[in-house]
């Protein structure tokens, strides 16, 4: 177990192209993605936060710390910020809510390098394609991620991550690498990760 980093969803966002639904809570072979990621990422970490505006949609992760944005409409970044200010760990391992196949192996190789390094934010990078939405973050960026969210037009979490001490961790772009990092923005995502998760 990682002890200084707590392990965090960021539950909350709707998707317009799957009919507004919350995707944390779309379910896949009987299961919520919210629940299929909660059983890797919960005998990892010593704190799970959940990061949702909207709780009551969750009534079952009572048992979890779930907490809300302080700053409004401004997308994961604002969700990152919410974790970071809620977290007792020195660092969050920051999952988006939509990425029903994230592995094991490829959490504890990130979590292991993170505690090994002196970064701020560690990214997996995989296929030239970073991935920050599953990265670790280091609770002493919470000043300039104010800072920030207060000043900033633009709040993509990669235009973020280049202001601060960033250092990445190559993946392999094999197939169950990708499909590890693979989320879920269309019905054509979520039909071939169904399929996926069929075959399981």
């Amino acid at each position: 177990m990682f002890s200084d980093i707590s392990g965090v969803i960021l539950a909350g966002g709707t998707s317009s192209r799957l009919g507004g639904i919350t995707k944390a809570n779309i379910e896949l072979g009987g299961k919520t993605i919210i629940s299929r990621m909660l059983d890797i990422i919960t005998p990892l970490f010593g704190e799970i936060i959940i990061v949702t505006n909207t709780p009551e949609e969750f009534p079952s992760l009572a048992n979890h710390i779930i907490t809300g944005d302080r700053f409004m409409k401004t997308g994961p970044l604002g969700g990152i910020h919410a974790a970071l200010r809620t977290t007792s760990a020195k660092a969050a391992f920051v999952f988006a809510g939509d990425m029903p196949l994230i592995s094991k192996d490829i959490v504890e190789r990130l979590a292991d390098r993170y505690l090994n390094t002196d970064c701020d934010i560690l990214v997996p990078l995989v296929n030239n394609y970073i991935e920050p939405l599953h990265s670790v973050y280091n609770i002493s960026i919470l000043p300039l991620i104010e800072k920030y969210l207060e000043s900033a037009k633009d709040f993509a979490v990669r235009e973020f991550v280049k202001q601060t001490r960033v250092e990445y961790l190559v993946f392999e772009p094999s197939k169950e690498n990708i499909n590890a990092f693979s989320n879920i923005n269309t019905a054509a995502d979520l039909n071939r990760i169904n399929r996926i998760v069929e075959n399981l």
